[in-house]
């Protein structure tokens, strides 16, 4: 066991949740606030053009219980992503991300993500005129490289100019993106990891702040890391397996430990689903994130189901959510 005498790490983005789409909107984030106050938490990708033409308050909400949190957005236009930036700040945001990491066909038809790792002068120019925008930190989460564009060389000058550029920290993803042929779930297992490729950055620029991201299945995974990196970012292992996660704030951050399970987190969801609701939202938004609450025990498929059959109900009402919380009670998870 890791030693509880004082905290391995201190800030918020030592420890954060990665930014995925489709998963890690307001609700899920809220469900980790379940879990853990201290990591940091991202939204999904928000394109930066959006904020200049949607309904800004349905793309930037959030609850207060989610700070820490960073607004992760995309594009490639320095002065849209400058707006953004000054809007993230006036929204409360505690910081911006910029994308350079997702590989997709639809995100690099509109000239951003993985693809703009290729066009570091573009990357610079979009950092610079972020930072004159706002006082919050702007951060950056890409890959190791792209294609054939996958050197250490490459790589370390390509921080280092976003550094120049005035990037607080560098997500990377260690893996290289593969940018025809593959989708992004590919590009999440294809390429292999990298990890050595990252430390070597870290090695060279001890005082840039260097965050982890990609293949850590684990808290142990994550503590190894932490020797080397300054931060560690956890995606898909933490949404498909929320409670392995309940003793971050205790190994990570040295809180005193707590009682968390599935019924403990269902009943904390009660108050803002009820909340939700009573803004014509649908309780399913909520309910379809905690399915992976329970897992492994007798019993756990037909509380899954029921929960997915009554809940995506669009006339769903709060009792439903509730009578789920009894039943993992009663079950003592």
């Amino acid at each position: 066991m890791v030693q509880k005498s004082k905290p391995l790490i201190t800030e918020a983005y030592q420890f954060s949740v990665a930014p995925m789409l489709d998963c890690t909107d307001r609700h899920f984030r809220v469900l980790m606030r379940q879990i853990t106050g201290r990591a940091l938490v991202y939204t999904e990708m928000i394109v930066a053009k959006a904020l200049k033409y949607k309904n800004r308050k349905s793309l930037l909400d959030f609850d207060e219980i989610e700070h820490p949190i960073a607004l992760q957005v995309g594009g490639d236009d320095p002065i849209v992503l400058s707006e953004a930036a000054q809007i993230a700040e006036e929204w409360g945001y505690d910081e911006i991300n910029l994308n350079l990491g997702c590989p997709s066909p639809k995100v690099q038809s509109g000239n951003f993500g993985a693809c703009l790792m290729g066009q570091p002068d573009q990357v610079f120019k979009c950092i610079e005129a972020m930072k004159k925008k706002t006082n919050i930190p702007v951060t950056i989460k890409h890959r190791t490289g792209i294609d054939n564009l996958d050197s250490e060389q490459l790589l370390l000058d390509f921080v280092d100019k976003m550094a120049s550029a005035g990037a607080d920290r560098f997500s990377i993803h260690a893996r290289k993106a593969l940018l025809n042929g593959f989708n992004a779930k590919e590009n999440r297992s294809i390429p292999p990891l990298e990890y050595e490729k990252v430390a070597k950055i870290k090695k060279c620029r001890p005082n840039l702040k260097i965050e982890l991201n990609g293949g850590l299945q684990n808290q142990y995974d994550c503590i190894k890391a932490l020797k080397t990196f300054d931060g560690v970012m956890v995606g898909r292992a933490i949404y498909s397996n929320p409670l392995m996660w309940k003793e971050i704030d205790d190994i990570f951050f040295g809180e005193k430990k707590v009682k968390i399970n599935a019924s403990i987190i269902l009943r904390g969801l009660i108050p803002y689903a009820e909340k939700h609701l009573s803004k014509n939202g649908r309780l399913w938004d909520i309910c379809k994130h905690t399915l992976h609450l329970v897992q492994g025990v007798k019993g756990a498929r037909k509380w899954r189901n029921e929960l997915s059959q009554k809940a995506q109900n669009p006339k769903a009402e709060l009792i439903i959510l509730e009578k789920a919380a009894r039943q993992l009670e009663d079950a003592g998870l």
